[in-house]
């Protein structure tokens, strides 16, 4: 649902202020050159109407005098020019920076959001609002310092200095602002709904590209594309019409409006002169008009061209906003440390829907150093187990102990360094073997190379043209599934884990790599506590003890060898229909 226009404002408000907090300094500094500036600016018609007055009309050629004005009006200028460009780089190195610490703010955020946000969240759209969106409130930080405050400055200083020359004419200048204003309030009431509609579809199409080419070769392989691109187009032409009908609001209301205002006040302000050039009013007054007109007319003119951008920056700072406020997991700060690795699970339930349990009355104990093997039908829990083991979901009754300690009351980092993962879908980076196993930690080459041999990839890795120091490509597109998933076991060894999760790392990879996956847990066996969900059985048959889920309970139990004498249980099932169909 698209927030309202003042929700908006607000959100991209409090942006603002908390992404420009660490810049006071430098926007005072701006902003006290940008004074200056404005300052200058006004001070030049003034010695114009000087010149004009005293020496031109008068025909008082006093080349000493004329020298020394026109060197003042020159060297005004300059000075006005210099300051604006240091008062331009100022509030421009504010935009930057702020924009560089938002956008750092933003996506250390998203990693620290639970996996519960990316259950639903789409990737194209998080990323449109990581870079676009950011970058859109450079655009909010330009727009409001500079051009809002600069125009603002440059109209008060202007409107001053007419009033104290003619306040008479000043009026008739001062009818430009109000009607500015009613023009801006109309704009932005026509054109807000589709500048938020258009951010919004530029959203999906980016969505849309981030999913077609991840998921490219299903596509081709359901003959989909005709159906995509007609998706694709649909979407597009939303995106474009709302765009058309922004276009209409800038043409209707912004530049030709106001030109057509800026020609009506010229001919009222030269018709009042002409009305009173009786009563002995001086020819430069006119000058210093016409001159601190433009003044006023450009900047108001600016306002409104930027007010499209400025429409786009406050929705794009509202949706980072927004992302902002997604509430974070709490922090653990617990004290205790993993020691053995030996896991307790008591009376645990869980459903993302309350109402829909997945798991009910999980009673388990795991020994320290024990492999145990999960198995169990699509939809058992076997996964949402997993979640729940790994902190990524909070039980909603019962509770898991590891080491006789509740699970709540490891520190995020002591839990994360002692508790290794290996998915069912490796995730590489496109870096070298040697990153993707130290995955930023700082590991030594002998560490890397160790965990790479408890893997069984260090022999196929020193085959590769640069050893460990091979870039992989991206998601590791250089390496077969299986040795990708050899890969990720090594990463997640290099860590010393004390429990050791793997998610259907074998539903994947061929049966040679099956093997050299089921000699790495072997050896692990009595140093780290193995907890394997699988769905080749063939790899955890060899496990000290099977669980079997059922609807979210424990069905059976036991090593192979019991579980096959139950007659018609659910692992013997389980089991003979994956050796028919061998």
């Amino acid at each position: 649902m698209q927030q309202s226009e003042p929700r908006n404002t607000r959100q991209a408000v409090a942006l603002l202020r908390r992404a420009a907090a660490p810049e006071h300094r430098h926007l005072w500094h701006g902003t006290l050159w940008l004074l200056l500036a404005a300052a200058l600016e006004a001070l030049g018609p003034l010695l114009g109407k000087q010149l004009i007055d005293q020496h031109l009309m008068p025909r008082h050629l006093d080349l000493a005098r004329m020298a020394l004005l026109l060197g003042a009006i020159f060297a005004v200028g300059v000075s006005a020019s210099v300051l604006r460009y240091y008062q331009l780089t100022r509030f421009a190195g504010v935009a930057m920076r702020s924009v560089r610490r938002l956008r750092e703010q933003v996506y250390g955020h998203v990693l620290r959001l639970p996996i519960a946000f990316f259950d639903k969240a789409i990737t194209g759209q998080l990323v449109s609002r990581v870079t676009n969106d950011t970058e859109q409130v450079k655009n909010l930080y330009v727009q409001v310092l500079f051009v809002m405050l600069d125009s603002s400055i440059v109209v008060l200083g202007a409107m001053a200095a007419m009033a104290w020359l003619d306040w008479r004419l000043m009026l008739i200048v001062l009818l430009l602002v109000p009607a500015a204003g009613v023009i801006v309030w109309f704009y932005q009431r026509a054109s807000a709904p589709a500048v938020a509609l258009a951010r919004e579809k530029r959203s999906d199409i980016n969505a849309q590209m981030a999913e077609s080419i991840s998921g490219m070769a299903v596509l081709q392989a359901c003959n989909a594309e005709e159906r995509f691109r007609t998706r694709f187009c649909a979407t597009n032409e939303q995106h474009y019409q709302a765009r058309v009908a922004e276009l209409r609001a800038n043409a209707w209301l912004l530049r030709p409006m106001l030109d057509l205002i800026n020609v009506l006040l010229l001919v009222l302000v030269i018709y009042g002169f002409g009305l009173r050039q009786l009563a002995g009013i001086e020819v430069g007054i006119l000058y210093a008009f016409v001159s601190y007109i433009g003044r006023v007319v450009d900047p108001l003119i600016q306002i409104t061209l930027q007010f499209s951008q400025l429409q786009q920056a406050v929705v794009a700072a509202s949706r980072v906003n927004t992302l902002l406020q997604e509430a974070l997991p709490p922090a653990v700060g617990g004290t205790r440390r993993i020691t053995q690795g030996q896991l307790s699970l008591r009376n645990l339930g869980f459903g993302y829907d309350p109402q829909h349990p997945v798991l009910r009355d999980l009673n388990l104990d795991i020994p320290a150093g024990a492999f145990f093997g999960v198995v169990g039908h699509t939809g058992s829990g076997k996964s949402t187990l997993l979640s729940l083991l790994l902190r990524f979901y909070t039980a909603q009754s019962g509770r898991i102990e590891i080491d006789g300690t509740p699970l709540a009351h490891f520190s995020d980092e002591d839990f994360r360094a002692h508790v290794g993962l290996v998915p069912q879908d490796p995730f590489l980076l496109g870096t070298s073997v040697r990153e993707n196993i130290a995955m930023g930690r700082h590991l030594s080459d002998a560490q890397i190379e160790t965990a790479a041999r408890a893997a069984r990839c260090h022999d196929f890795v020193m085959q590769l043209e640069q050893g460990y120091a091979t870039p992989l490509g991206e998601g590791g597109a250089r390496l077969s599934v299986g040795q990708k998933q050899l890969v990720a076991i090594a990463r997640a060894l290099a860590a010393q884990p004390r429990i050791l999760f793997l998610d259907e790392a074998t539903a994947h990879i061929d049966s040679e790599t099956e093997q050299l996956v089921q000699l790495a847990l072997n050896e692990l066996r009595g140093r780290v506590t193995v907890i394997a969900i699988a769905h080749r059985l063939s790899t955890i048959r060899a496990a000290d003890c099977i669980v079997v889920l059922n609807h979210g309970r424990i069905a059976e139990q036991g090593p192979h060898a019991a579980l096959m004498e139950i007659d018609g249980g659910i692992y013997q099932r389980l089991y003979a229909m994956q050796q028919l169909a061998q």
